[in-house]
């Protein structure tokens, strides 16, 4: 089997009520706004007529796609870790995330191949994954604009069944009301729910993580993540950090690749690893990063919600949630989750069942439909790669 050719399809939707933040890049709550949003989607076909399929991505991933997409072109698409490392060369100079963009569609491809999803060809076993919700950035604008609004989300996510809650905090803030929200938020949902905090790298210095670190440790939650403005990337700086407060660090979303990761986890730098297939090279990059922290004995949390996080997390045992992304008080689904999708599959706060669990998809490769004729009804631009 050969690849004959490669399509990349630019389409933009509009994001109702989210507008991007006046002093920051957070996109937060904005009644009445219309915000554009692109998704990529990809195909590769073969000269058999099967063909693999993803719609994800991002702009920067698509743009390095141009960088190797006329090498794949002949290549045997499934010999994926030869592609890997031969992009992963390729990319040495870049952050390397088109190599994810293509990859997942290559295991979409196999198990179209193999007519198996994912999680059978991973050997996974898991058919529902347990999730958490993880908000969106505060806002001042009637949403999540204070510590008694956030509390009163995670009451109503703990409701719905989610059994964890991951709190993202305001662009513009001040540490006590960080750590009055981290309290209120524990105070409302008592002590059996997990917590967590991603200040996005959002707070301005190493005190301020110390300071709200200490409220973490206070309120009992289960993980700190990304704290402050070293952009989560200082091996040194959240060492000194883990030997200041008890909260557990995850750490690793701003890191590329399996040995950057290794290299973080080894120096001290966090307890929990952090993986995302589009940004570490596919499921293939993220599954090496998720073995090799297995066998440092700690655990990985896979970033963002979609088939192949879901397909990816069924076959991994050192994992624990599935992050519902940028949930909402005053929204119910995640961006345009709804638009590409022919078959029901779907990510948003209330795609949860009663115990908090979200399924594994049973079709083919991702076990997903996409729903093409609303992909190209909305593209903008398209990129293709034949001999």
């Amino acid at each position: 089997m050969k690849i004959e050719r490669i399509r990349i399809d630019q389409a933009k939707f509009d994001m109702v009520d989210f507008s991007k933040h006046p002093t920051g890049f957070s996109l937060v709550y904005t009644p009445g706004s219309r915000k554009p949003t692109s998704a990529y989607a990809i195909r590769i076909y073969t000269d058999e007529g099967v063909v693999g399929q993803y719609v994800g991505g991002n702009s920067v991933a698509t743009a390095q796609v141009n960088m190797f997409g006329g090498y794949l072109i002949g290549k045997d698409p499934l010999q994926r870790e030869l592609i890997y490392n031969d992009v992963k060369r390729q990319l040495r100079k870049f952050d390397k995330m088109g190599m994810g963009f293509v990859d997942i569609a290559l295991w979409d491809l196999a198990g179209r191949v193999h007519n198996a999803s994912i999680r059978t060809l991973l050997g996974g076993w898991k058919t529902r994954l347990p999730a958490y919700a993880s908000t969106a950035a505060g806002d001042r604008n009637g949403g999540l604009d204070s510590p008694e609004a956030y509390a009163d989300f995670a009451v109503a996510c703990k409701e719905l069944g989610y059994r964890a809650y991951k709190l993202h905090v305001w662009d513009t803030y001040d540490v006590p009301e960080v750590v009055r929200t981290i309290a209120k938020v524990r105070e409302a949902v008592g002590p059996d729910m997990d917590l967590m905090l991603d200040p996005g790298c959002k707070l301005e210095t190493f005190a301020h993580a110390v300071q709200v670190g200490r409220a973490c440790d206070d309120a009992n939650f289960l993980w700190l993540e990304d704290p402050y403005k070293d952009t989560g990337i200082s091996i040194f700086g959240h060492k000194r950090l883990r030997e200041l407060i008890r909260t557990p660090l995850l750490q690793t979303e701003h890191v590329r690749g399996l040995e950057q990761h290794m290299d973080f986890a080894i120096g001290g730098g966090t307890d929990f690893m952090r993986a995302d297939a589009e940004y570490d090279g596919g499921i293939t990059g993220a599954l090496k990063i998720a073995h090799a922290t297995e066998a440092l004995g700690l655990d990985v949390e896979l970033h963002t919600p979609g088939p192949a996080q879901r397909q990816l997390m069924a076959s991994l045992r050192n994992t624990n949630y599935y992050e519902m992304s940028f949930v909402h008080p005053k929204s119910s689904e995640i961006g345009r989750s709804q638009l590409i999708y022919a078959d029901g599959y779907r990510d948003g706060l209330t795609a949860i069942d009663a115990d908090g669990c979200v399924p594994v998809p049973e079709g083919a490769g991702l076990g997903v439909e996409y729903d093409w004729d609303a992909i190209e009804a909305h593209t903008v631009d398209t990129v293709e790669f034949t001999r």
